[in-house]
């Protein structure tokens, strides 16, 4: 594993963590150590991004490669938002189904000039990023309703187990430079567990990322942990890693 993923080759990552079983008997599984630390997105203020080396000046982010999509409906939803942008909306304009490749198993956004295809570059009269995500605002909707699922859920994660008797396990987490594969190990950098540039947030990412947490997990997960939060409090919780190697 990098030297900077946090000693995770060592088994040193400590995170906290609280579950509860819904009405169904599946249990839901939460990482309190990430959803109440102040990680941030950096999009265009400064995110070094995902290449080889730094470079800050392309205003990437996590956009240098093509979206890959959870399937058909993830697919079909993201063709009908691309399908209202306009060309001063999105500079790499053409017709909707020669922005996608790939294989049906296996589908993506095409890559041009070095990032995804929906990536605006600095310059363009549109706006710097995500052309979905910017005609979204300028309609007044969601953004996750516009980007491919592991857009809008980026630094989430949400993983699911089923057992022998048909119940469930998720879990809601961090993503980290592994989940990417082989290929994250190519990453000079990664946000969630790279250094404490990112945890400089104002709220907590629950807090923050109320919105997707809600999409990802449905309202009365959500209910519960905020509830859980509440009684809680977060002062005595554990700090994240990162932080705690910061502050050592």
């Amino acid at each position: 594993m990098p030297a900077d993923d946090d000693g995770l080759e060592h088994g040193l990552e400590t995170h906290e963590w609280v579950s509860f079983v819904d009405g169904d008997g599946d249990t839901w599984l939460f990482d309190l150590t990430f959803l109440t630390s102040r990680w941030t997105c950096l999009f265009g203020q400064g995110c070094p991004g995902i290449l080889e080396t730094p470079t800050p000046e392309l205003e990437q982010g996590c956009c240098s490669y093509g979206a890959h999509f959870t399937g058909p409906a993830d697919l079909a939803r993201v063709k009908e938002a691309a399908s209202r942008l306009t060309p001063d909306q999105w500079k790499n304009h053409r017709p909707v189904d020669t922005a996608f490749g790939g294989d049906d198993e296996e589908p993506t956004s095409v890559v041009v000039d070095g990032a995804c295809i929906f990536h605006n570059p600095p310059g363009f009269a549109g706006g710097t990023g995500c052309a979905l995500h910017g005609a979204a605002v300028e309609a007044e909707e969601r953004p996750l309703d516009w980007k491919p699922e592991v857009c809008w859920q980026l630094p989430l994660r949400l993983d699911y187990v089923e057992d022998e008797n048909g119940l469930h396990t998720y879990t809601l987490r961090e993503w980290k430079r592994r989940d990417w594969g082989a290929g994250g190990d190519e990453f000079h950098w990664w946000c969630t567990t790279s250094d404490e540039q990112a945890f400089i947030g104002d709220d907590t990412v629950f807090a923050s990322l109320s919105e997707e947490i809600t999409e990802m997990v449905g309202p009365h997960a959500f209910a519960w942990l905020e509830n859980y939060l509440v009684s809680r409090g977060t002062e005595r919780l554990v700090p994240h890693p990162v932080r705690r190697n910061a502050t050592s």
